[in-house]
């Protein structure tokens, strides 16, 4: 599996003035590269276009500075315009899960985060710790782990905060851990951030409204600035700084945490929540503080390093209106009670805490494809039941379906998958003689 691990990257003002041309140059090469794109409709092959926008144009006056530059990273932007016209078409054609993706656009100079992407014949590690990058030279590492494999590429990344990074992807084997017998349901909040099956409870430490005085701060020193000035562009980097640090001790925090439940749980089961319609709502600058989505992905990542297992069930399931001790539909309740009493069994309930015993009972229905049994923790899974005989008149039991033969039972037995009546419709029965 590849994985990538990011450094941060110390460059000289030579350096990074360096960079800041490959940047440019990455960046033209890309934009030309797609009005090719737009203006043939047919498929223009990698190599047709590398020569087009990069050997061509550098013989010409008005792209002959594309030659100051390593031409590894300029081939790596035509190598990213294909990606994103396949992830494109995957995702127009059904082959690419997850949100819709659009159309490649044009990059700007403007944009707060640049990079470039050097393959193996673009750079090397030396002995004493530096990255050797093409025609930019050799730059400072703070190696905070060690690489577990030898590096395929590396992206350098300049976020808006003015840091350089390095971004390794590397090919490791799964490293799968010691398998154990729990399974936890998660409740996501905004009270407290999760609540588990077992009763643990994490509390939401809301990093964005711990910082807010001082953003707001940074944003008001800003906007007194005139555009366009200095001092306006080094307020723009103080704000940048200070979103950067709540992204980053929540990302600390978040890897912590998906760490330790990785760690300790064999199987975890979560809700599909809605998090791109509950950010249209009053409660957005909370569920972007909370990181629900980031929270998912890395469980999903590291339950697949480490050999563990990761369920999500669907959004509709009424997981707070279900009495986790009896399976009784209470009822929809506001958001303002916590606690409730089932009106069948009378058990109190914590309204997180019976949310989480839900997930955790629909998740493993679910996973154990308990097909038609109770949904229940600890419940087996139902056996096949023997089919119940419904008379043995024409079309008795399912519409559409004949009688072929009988058995010895006399009763009558229909091929599996047979066509009874020309329309494509096939008899499902069981075998009367099959075993239980």
């Amino acid at each position: 599996m590849y994985l990538r691990y990011s450094y941060r990257v110390y460059p000289t003002v030579g350096q990074r003035q360096a960079l800041s041309r490959t940047f440019g140059c990455a960046r033209v090469v890309y934009n030309d590269a797609l009005v090719l794109r737009k203006a043939d409709r047919s498929r223009i092959p990698t190599g047709v276009l590398a020569k087009s926008v990069i050997t061509d144009a550098k013989k010409t006056d008005a792209r002959s500075w594309l030659g100051s530059v390593s031409v590894d990273a300029l081939q790596s932007s035509i190598r990213d315009l294909d990606t994103a016209y396949r992830n494109f078409f995957d995702s127009k054609s059904g082959k690419r899960a997850g949100r819709p993706v659009g159309l490649p656009r044009f990059k700007s100079r403007k944009d707060s985060r640049q990079s470039l992407r050097f393959s193996r014949n673009g750079f090397r590690i030396r002995g004493n710790g530096k990255l050797n990058l093409a025609r930019i030279g050799d730059v400072r590492v703070k190696w905070s782990r060690a690489l577990p494999a030898d590096p395929s590429s590396v992206t350098i990344v300049l976020d808006p905060s003015g840091r350089y990074f390095a971004s390794f992807v590397v090919d490791v084997e799964p490293d799968h851990l010691a398998e154990l017998d729990t399974e936890i349901g998660i409740d996501l909040g905004l009270t407290t951030y999760a609540v588990c099956s077992d009763g643990t409870v994490i509390d939401n430490p809301r990093f964005l409204r711990k910082a807010e005085r001082k953003l707001k701060a940074a944003q008001r020193a800003l906007s007194r600035k005139a555009k366009g000035s200095k001092n306006r562009a080094k307020a723009r980097r103080k704000v940048a700084r200070a979103h950067a640090k709540v992204a980053d001790t929540r990302m600390d925090w978040l890897h912590k945490q998906t760490t330790r439940l990785i760690r300790e749980t064999q199987v975890i089961y979560l809700e599909d929540l809605n998090v791109r319609g509950l950010a249209r709502t009053r409660l957005a600058k909370s569920v972007h503080d909370a990181g629900w989505s980031t929270f998912r992905r890395l469980l999903e990542e590291k339950a697949a390093r480490y050999g563990r297992d990761v369920g999500v069930i669907g959004r509709y399931e009424p997981t707070s209106q279900v009495c986790s001790a009896c399976g009784v539909l209470d009822g929809p309740k506001p958001l303002g009670i916590r606690t409730w009493a089932c009106g069948a069994c009378g058990t109190s309930h914590d309204r997180d805490l019976n949310a989480a015993r839900n997930i955790l009972a629909a998740g493993r229905a679910d996973r154990l494809n308990a097909c038609g049994g109770p949904v229940g923790p600890g419940v087996a899974i139902p056996r096949r039941a023997r089919p119940v005989e419904t008379g043995t008149h024409r079309n008795a039991g399912r519409t559409g379906c004949k009688p072929r033969a009988a058995d010895a039972a006399g009763i009558p037995v229909l091929q599996r998958g047979e066509d009874v009546n020309g329309k494509g419709q096939s008899c499902q029965y069981l075998d009367p003689s099959a075993p239980l």
